[in-house]
């Protein structure tokens, strides 16, 4: 007997975190009896009166939003950073460590449209939201309190989402949190080595084997990386490095929005049904250095596994050892390739 991938269990390395995670693709044949989820039937209004995101409506802090045509970005209600915070530390022994963080949470409602989301945005509609997030990075990262800026979106009830209205959110902070400090690390470690971005080689190798490869146009990548923990992860990639979003050309800029658009769809189709996702962009910190190390990137993070009632739960092995996953990368990467670009509402309505 030989040793296979798609068979055998085998732990994947990931070198933007440098650590490890569990494949065991024998488990897809076992029975499910577990938990299955709601599917998302629900029909939603173009607008709600009673949504504190929509356009016109009150919000919670006695604010009205302005009757916004595009995106609309405001200050969070509940930001989780602050940056009247005052400085603060505490030490015992080495063991008991705080310190007090400084910074700000920002909301960006995508569309004035309560009823859409992302994959039902028009390709211009969606690049209005990448300028949002260009400007939105631009301007926060000039500020010489904040270190790190981080643009992301949940989208779904499951996912944490307190609002269907289609929105993302930004936290910029003093200091650069834990996950795009161990992609930093990882990243600084290969460009001094080799002189080129991490992502720059990787990206090489996934283009030559095209097995994991989802989509692609002039500028842009999508693919389920070798080392993807969630069931229909992705990772959306420019093909050229560059470190953050004000670097990126026009076109790379609407290559961005169509690769977006493209692969939401894909998700959608997959199980007829608004896909859930935690889905965020890594780029450079904003503390100063140029860090030519650092390659643009964005992560989808899908919990659904099986159809749109079952999902991928982050528990036992993986929260008390290391991530671990059933489908292979490669089959997730064939079933995401498979479908239509042709969001499934549209094609049902055409008949």
């Amino acid at each position: 007997m030989s040793f296979d991938l798609a068979q055998h269990p085998h732990r994947r390395y990931n070198p933007l975190n440098g650590e490890w995670l569990l494949v065991s693709p024998h488990r897809a044949r076992r029975p499910w009896q577990g938990q299955q989820e709601a599917p998302d039937t629900a029909a939603r209004p173009a607008h709600d009166p009673t949504c504190y995101l929509c356009p016109g409506n009150g919000r919670v802090n006695g604010e009205q939003n302005p009757d916004y045509a595009g995106p609309f970005v405001f200050d969070n209600d509940f930001a989780a950073l602050r940056d009247d915070t005052p400085a603060g530390h505490l030490n015992q022994g080495g063991l008991l460590r705080a310190e007090a963080e400084t910074g700000l949470g920002r909301v960006i409602c995508f569309s004035p449209r309560h009823d859409l989301t992302l994959p039902e945005m028009s390709a211009a509609a969606i690049r209005a939201v990448v300028d949002v997030w260009t400007a939105q990075f631009q301007e926060l990262a000039a500020r010489p309190d904040i270190g790190y800026v981080q643009i992301f979106e949940n989208k779904g009830a499951v996912m944490g989402c307190s609002n269907p209205h289609p929105h993302g959110q930004i936290w910029a902070q003093r200091t650069v949190p834990g996950e795009p400090a161990k992609e930093g690390r990882q990243q600084l470690a290969h460009y001094a080595e080799h002189g080129r971005t991490l992502l720059t080689d990787y990206l090489e190798i996934e283009l030559r084997e095209q097995t994991r490869v989802v989509l692609e146009n002039a500028h842009w990548v999508v693919l389920v990386p070798f080392w993807a923990s969630w069931p229909f992860e992705t990772l959306v990639l420019p093909r050229r490095a560059v470190p953050d979003l004000t670097q990126l050309t026009e076109a790379e800029k609407n290559g961005l929005a169509d690769a977006l658009r493209r692969l939401t769809i894909r998700y959608d189709n997959l199980f007829q049904t608004s896909f859930p996702y935690s889905a965020g962009l890594h780029q450079r910190p904003t503390d100063g250095p140029a860090y030519p190390e650092w390659h643009l990137h964005l992560h989808f993070f899908p919990p659904l596994l099986r159809s749109a009632t079952v999902r991928k739960f982050m528990v036992g092995y993986e929260l008390l050892a290391n991530a671990q996953r059933d489908i292979t990368p490669e089959w997730a990467a064939g079933q995401l390739r498979a479908q239509s670009e042709v969001h499934y509402k549209a094609a049902l309505a055409t008949g």
